[in-house]
């Protein structure tokens, strides 16, 4: 028995056209690499800029720390500081107007702890949920607020962030009484707000170091570590002593205080 071969027709035989289904797959393969190319340069391009509006922000937040500093040195009775009496002069308008952040949108910072929509009801909710110190929680107020671009004149600091600080009683004392100061500590909470939703916090405890607090400056603790920040050198007489005289005896090397 013979097997009959049957050759396929010759419209199936033809080749024509072939050329023109392997480019348009090679260019499906090419628009797939290319795309996913750029989704990748576009993920790496938004996380190198949201690193970066991040460590501004933590910058902004510590700067905002250390202008602050400076009006606390200058308030004789902390208590007004507790009590919303006394602000410090790098404001911007009155804190019951929301505030616009120029990195767009608006922040209700609030000037009543009470408020719940804005930025000091809230700090102060989250304090008050935790409830770590009982009775000697802090109450925060608001004492700062304004763009980081207002720290100096004349637009020197090009900066989309926008910074508030409140300050409260130092939680460690245990008068039970979060509006009186009575050991010479409080607590700084600033906060920076940024584009893109950057948001970041630090807390700083300050002490006077002495009496005469406006000459030698403050103590502020981060975390572990400790800083002194004196806003100028301390006196070199201490106030209200008579006058000394200090000559050095060339014959002994010593100092004579006359």
């Amino acid at each position: 028995m013979r097997t009959r071969i049957t050759r396929p027709p010759a419209r199936l035989r033809n080749e024509t056209g072939s050329a023109l289904i392997i480019a348009l797959m090679s260019m499906m393969l090419l628009t797939a690499l290319g795309a996913a190319l750029v989704m990748v340069t576009r993920t790496e391009t938004m996380i190198a800029s949201n690193y970066s509006n991040a460590q501004e922000a933590l910058y902004a937040a510590d700067a905002a720390v250390e202008r602050v500093v400076q009006d606390l040195l200058m308030v004789p009775r902390w208590n007004d500081v507790l009590s919303g009496t006394s602000r410090s002069a790098f404001v911007d308008g009155d804190c019951s107007s929301p505030k616009t952040l120029p990195g767009g949108g608006t922040i209700p910072i609030g000037c009543d702890a009470s408020v719940i929509a804005t930025a000091t009801g809230q700090l102060q909710k989250v304090t008050d949920t935790a409830n770590m110190w009982g009775s000697n929680n802090p109450q925060w107020r608001p004492f700062a607020w304004a763009p980081v671009s207002d720290l100096l004149p004349e637009g020197q600091i090009d900066s989309r962030m926008y910074v508030a600080v409140w300050v409260a009683d130092d939680p460690a004392e245990t008068d039970n009484d979060p509006t009186a100061d009575t050991n010479g500590t409080l607590t700084l909470h600033a906060e920076a707000y940024g584009p893109g939703g950057t948001h970041k916090v630090i807390e700083v405890t300050v002490a006077r170091t002495s009496g005469t607090e406006i000459e030698r400056g403050q103590i502020a603790q981060r975390g572990q570590e400790e800083l002194n920040q004196r806003s100028r050198k301390a006196a070199v007489q201490t106030p209200g002593k008579g006058l000394t005289n200090m000559r050095m005896n060339s014959a002994t090397g010593g100092l004579t205080v006359q």
